[in-house]
This record gives C-alpha cells, sequence and structure tokens, in this order.
C-alpha cells in the first residue's frame, strides 16, 4: 500500500482535474506516479512542463531513456525500473539495451559517453570536474547537450525520489532485480 496516497481522477477538481484529464488525453491513461503527484498540483505541472520541454530536446528519445534507467537503477528505484523499460521499448531499446542502460552502459559509444556523465553527475551530486565535461564533449556533446544530460538526471531523481518516498504503486510490468556484475 502506498504511503503518499494517489489521487482518484474521478473525485479531482480544479487544477488537479485539469492536469489529470491532460495526462490521460495524451498518454490513455494516468499512471500512479502521476496521480500521486496530483496530490500537490504544482508539482504534477511542474514535472509535466520539464519532461515536455526536454522531451522536444536534441538528446534522442533512446538516449533519453538510457538516462532514466541509468539513474532509476542507481536510486533503486523499481516505478521507475518498470515504467521506463516499457517506454525504453517503445523508444526503440532491444533487453540487452535496457540492460545495458540500467548498468550505465551502452554498445554506442557516444550513448556510453553521455551515460557515464549522466552517472557522473549523479554519483558527484553534479560536482563533476573538468575532465569529466572535456571527456563528454569528446564524444560529441555539445554544452546544450551537456545541460539537456543534466536536467533529464534531475528530473528522474525527482521522480526516483517521489516514488520511493510515497512506495508508489507499481502499474507497469515490473522488472526483474539486475544480478550482480562480478569481476573477472
Amino acid at each position: 500500500m502506498p504511503r503518499l496516497q494517489p489521487v482518484d481522477p474521478s473525485q479531482a477538481t480544479g487544477k488537479t482535474k485539469a492536469l489529470l484529464e491532460g495526462v490521460g488525453k495524451a498518454l490513455g491513461v494516468i499512471p500512479n506516479m502521476m496521480r500521486t503527484m496530483a496530490k500537490a498540483p504544482p508539482v504534477l505541472e511542474g514535472y509535466l512542463a520539464l519532461s515536455g520541454a526536454l522531451g522536444k530536446g536534441r538528446l534522442p528519445a533512446k538516449l533519453r531513456e538510457q538516462i532514466a534507467l541509468s539513474v532509476a537503477e542507481q536510486n533503486d528505484c523499481e516505478y521507475c525500473l518498470a515504467a521506463h523499460s516499457l517506454l525504453g521499448g517503445n523508444a526503440g531499446l532491444g533487453a540487452d539495451e535496457i540492460i545495458a542502460a540500467r548498468r550505465g552502459d551502452s554498445s554506442d559509444a557516444r550513448s556510453r559517453a553521455g551515460l557515464h556523465f549522466a552517472r557522473t553527475v549523479l554519483v558527484a551530486r553534479g560536482g563533476v570536474a573538468d575532465a569529466d565535461v572535456a571527456q563528454v564533449r569528446a564524444a560529441g556533446f555539445d554544452d546544450g547537450e551537456i545541460n539537456e544530460i543534466v536536467a533529464h538526471v534531475a528530473l528522474n531523481v525527482l521522480t526516483n525520489y517521489l516514488n520511493r518516498v510515497a512506495e508508489t504503486e507499481i502499474d507497469f510490468p515490473k522488472v526483474a532485480a539486475l544480478a550482480p556484475v562480478t569481476a573477472l
């Protein structure tokens, strides 16, 4: 049972009702995460605005989903792992690519560099070194794309933390825990 109760869309009024109706029209469903966010309409509104803006950015959908998967794995957010495993598949990631992304890796060198930088931003809480920025630039990311990577990390930290605090009921196909990586 969730710690923070989601809004029942049929009982919503005012701004909350309008936001949830917009989500329902856009997605065809209203995920439990958004119903939970709707308890504080500014949280849902802010999430939707940032998510929508970043969706129009220059990072490809696959990389956006890889970042979401990597951040969710690092933050141990089962809800977001389930959601982004499905969304990642919809964005064209295969099952092996989803597992690799959860580990912060990719077979594509540019994506790998973007994921490595995203993970460094997350773990270092933004305190990256000059060498980290140089490395992601060397992989072909410009300053605007670097900004987008940082923003995607921040957006996913918001959703990870909210879902962990709320213990949001997972309404996506659940994913199995990853086996630990062992050294050779």
